[in-house]
C-alpha cells in the first residue's frame, strides 16, 4: 500500500483506545508511518509519554481516557476519522475488571462512535465464547455482542495468541526458563495454537481504516501455522538455546498451581506468572475456523500474508540465550546447550 497525496495534505485523525499496550504500540507506530495523526487514549498517560516520540512532531497526542466513563470516551472521539478499541485484561484489577473494560468499555466506545458516524475497529479474542464459564472469554464475547448491536458496521478482529517484541507469552516463558529445570505442559501441551505476529494485526487495522476490509464482520486472525502448545515451546527453546524438561501436568493440578500464582500476584512487587483461568483456557484450541477461511474472514482473506513465527522470534528472544546475542560465537555454546 502506498501513501496518497491526500493523506499527507489532510492527515486523518485516528483515536486508539488502549494505544500504549502491547498491540497498541505497534498499531500507533504503523499508523504514524502511514502518515496518520494518532490520538492515544489511555487511562494513565503519565507512564506512556515516551510514545509521543513516534512519528513527526505533533503527529501523536496523548489523552487521559477511561473507557468506563462515557464523557471521557466522547472527548477522545472529537474530530476523529476512525477509532480503534484495543483494551483488554490479562488479570482483573479492582474497578478495571473484565466486565467493566471488555463489555461496558467496549459498549461505550461503540455507541458513541456510532452516534458520531465514526468507523470502529474492535479487538476481541479468538477464544471469545458466550457459553464459557470463564470470565475472560465470556466477557470478550459479550463485548462483541455489545459492539455489533451498537455499531452495525464495526470490524471485529479475533486474534489468536499474539507474539512479538514485549509479548506476554514467549517473553514470559523464556524468562521462566532461565530459572527452572522444567516447563509445565498443561494437559500434555496438546492444545492447538495459531500464534499471530503483532505487526500483522497492526497491518490489518490500517487496511481496515483504509477501506480494504469489508465492514460489519468478525475476522479471525491467526498466524502462518497451527502448532501445539508443546511445539511452540520447543521452538522457543531452540531460539533461546536452552534445554529444559517439558513435563506433562494434568489440567486439574495446573489449575491449582495457577490459583497459587494468582494469589501471589496480588502481593505488591510480585509479578503474576499465570492464573487458574489462563490455564483452564488451554483446554480449548485457539485456531482459525474453517468457516472463516472459506468466507475470507482471515488475514490471507484480506490480502495480508502472515509472518512466520520462526522468522520473528530470534529478533527479540535472543536476550534469553545463555550468552546473549552472540551465543553461537562463545566457546561454551556446545557444552551449555543441547537441542
Amino acid at each position: 500500500m502506498t501513501l496518497s497525496t491526500e493523506l499527507y495534505q489532510h492527515p486523518k485523525l485516528i483515536t486508539v483506545f488502549g494505544g500504549s499496550g502491547f498491540v497498541g504500540r505497534h498499531v500507533v507506530e504503523t499508523l504514524t508511518k502511514r502518515g496518520y495523526r494518532v490520538r492515544i487514549a489511555v487511562r494513565r498517560p503519565e507512564v506512556a509519554y515516551y510514545m509521543l516520540q513516534m512519528g513527526e512532531v505533533g503527529q501523536t497526542q496523548m489523552l487521559k481516557t477511561n473507557v468506563r466513563n462515557r464523557e471521557s470516551v466522547a472527548r477522545a472521539l472529537i474530530d476523529a476519522d476512525a477509532a480503534v478499541f484495543l483494551p483488554g485484561l490479562l488479570y482483573a484489577q479492582g474497578k478495571n475488571n473484565y466486565k467493566n473494560v471488555q463489555v461496558e468499555g467496549a459498549k461505550n466506545v461503540a455507541e458513541l462512535a456510532a452516534s458520531a458516524g465514526i468507523p470502529l475497529i474492535h479487538m476481541s479474542a479468538l477464544n471469545a465464547d458466550i457459553n464459557s464459564n470463564l470470565s475472560y472469554p465470556k466477557t470478550k464475547a459479550l463485548g462483541e455482542q455489545a459492539v455489533q448491536k451498537a455499531h452495525k458496521s464495526a470490524i471485529i478482529m479475533r486474534p489468536s495468541v499474539i507474539f512479538g517484541q514485549e509479548d506476554s507469552f514467549f517473553n514470559k516463558l523464556a524468562d521462566m526458563s532461565r530459572f527452572t529445570w522444567m516447563l509445565p505442559m498443561f494437559g500434555g501441551g496438546e492444545t492447538k495454537l495459531q500464534p499471530v505476529y503483532v505487526g500483522d494485526i497492526a497491518d490489518f487495522v490500517v487496511a481496515s481504516i483504509e477501506g480494504h476490509v469489508p465492514t460489519g464482520k468478525i475476522y479471525e486472525l491467526g498466524g502462518k501455522e497451527v502448532l501445539t502448545y508443546r511445539h511452540a515451546i520447543e521452538e522457543m527453546l531452540k531460539v533461546i538455546m536452552r534445554k529444559k524438561a517439558l513435563v506433562s501436568v494434568p489440567f486439574g493440578i495446573g489449575s491449582l498451581i495457577g490459583g497459587i500464582f494468582g494469589l501471589l500476584g496480588k502481593i505488591p512487587m510480585i509479578p503474576t506468572v499465570t492464573t487458574s483461568e489462563q490455564i483452564k483456557m488451554l483446554k480449548k484450541d485457539c485456531i482459525v475456523s474453517e468457516e472463516a477461511k472459506l468466507e475470507g474472514r482471515t488475514l490471507e482473506g484480506v490480502g495480508i500474508s502472515p509472518r512466520a513465527m520462526e522468522a520473528v522470534l530470534p529478533s527479540y528472544l535472543w536476550r534469553f540465550r545463555p550468552h546473549g546475542q552472540f551465543a553461537k560465537n562463545t566457546k561454551n555454546y556446545k557444552k551449555d546447550v543441547k537441542i
